[in-house]
């Protein structure tokens, strides 16, 4: 129809292999075209971006899209590759970028090899445009997180999955532990906030005050102390997952042992002196009793030799039921 703007004939949402593409309305924002690797033009041009891994395309471009929307494979295999640029060689790949198959070769004739540093696998110059990324084999390995060359592909992988805790780094390399001061410090804080989770589910005020929701964009912090995504390598790294969590550590702390008579009522005094304060499992100089979950001063539980006190009054006391049950067996 005349004078009828030709993006009003856009549909908002379409859906190929997986994408959901939704048309954008931005005008101004200058864009580069996923699949054809131009200029996406918003004051004349439609153009879409996928809402799950934020590929962008030109809306002439959206029926050449072969590639699949990288969400999908973070949704069903959500892990990563761990060694560092595993590069097979161009002639493995007869010579042809590893995602369009385009004709390429190391002289840049017909088209430059670019090497993926995360997958080791070379891609033609739209397929991969030099992007920077920090690969997760390097970080593991060697505690290098200095950004590399990734294909367009691995980028968007990456990103989708630089949250995601699917690390677990005393499988992967526990020597890590040994060199990385940090990493230990980290484990130790995660192992206490643990310790202080049951305190709070069974709180009041804490759930009120939604203490918990402190750690809300690593939820796994609450559930256990191995598993690491690789944003918590690069904050630690950087210095910056210390000091977050050593202020919620502290916040925590001060709830069970100052502001909330509630929790200080779960508190331990040590069996073996009975002298000191009321004691709690999460605190520096204690040692907890792994059968019985009872607390103790480190010094008072190493140095001594006995059995855990309360260990033994549960012994006896089975003992003692034992006994009963079979006395009254007896005719």
């Amino acid at each position: 129809m005349e004078g009828t703007d030709p993006d009003e004939e856009e549909p908002n949402i379409r859906v190929v292999l997986e994408h959901r593409f939704y048309k954008e309305k931005s005008k101004s924002v200058k864009q580069m075209c996923d699949k054809c690797s131009t200029i996406i033009w918003g004051l004349i041009q439609t153009w879409y971006t996928c809402t799950g891994c934020y590929y962008r395309c030109h809306s002439k471009c959206l029926p050449l899209v072969t590639k699949p929307c990288v969400r999908s494979k973070v949704s069903h295999q959500a892990e990563y590759q761990l060694s560092i640029c595993p590069e097979s060689g161009l002639d493995s790949q007869d010579y042809r970028c590893a995602e369009c198959r385009a004709p390429i070769a190391l002289r840049g004739v017909p088209s430059e090899a670019r090497q993926c540093d995360y997958t080791g696998l070379y891609y033609c110059s739209s397929c991969h445009w030099n992007d920077l990324a920090v690969v997760p084999a390097r970080a593991i390995h060697n505690w290098d997180f200095e950004p590399r060359k990734v294909s367009r592909c691995s980028m968007r992988y990456l990103a989708l999955m630089v949250s995601r805790p699917v690390l677990k780094l005393r499988e992967i390399n526990p020597l890590l532990f040994n060199y990385v001061e940090e990493l230990v410090e980290i484990r130790k804080l995660r192992q206490d906030i643990l310790l202080m989770k049951p305190y709070f589910i069974t709180c009041k005020e804490a759930m009120e005050a939604r203490l918990l929701l402190q750690l809300q964009d690593r939820q796994h912090f609450v559930e256990n102390d191995e598993m690491y995504s690789l944003q918590d390598l690069i904050d630690i790294e950087a210095g910056r997952l210390s000091c977050s969590l050593t202020e919620i550590h502290t916040l925590f702390a001060k709830h069970i042992k100052l502001d909330c008579e509630r929790c200080q009522a779960k508190g331990f005094v040590c069996e073996l002196c009975k002298e000191g304060d009321v004691l709690f499992p999460f605190d520096s100089h204690t040692s907890v009793c792994t059968d019985c979950s009872a607390v103790f001063h480190r010094d008072c539980y190493y140095d001594n030799s006995t059995t855990c006190p309360k260990c033994a009054r549960l012994s006896l006391r089975k003992q003692s039921l034992f006994q009963d049950s079979v006395a009254e067996a007896e005719p």
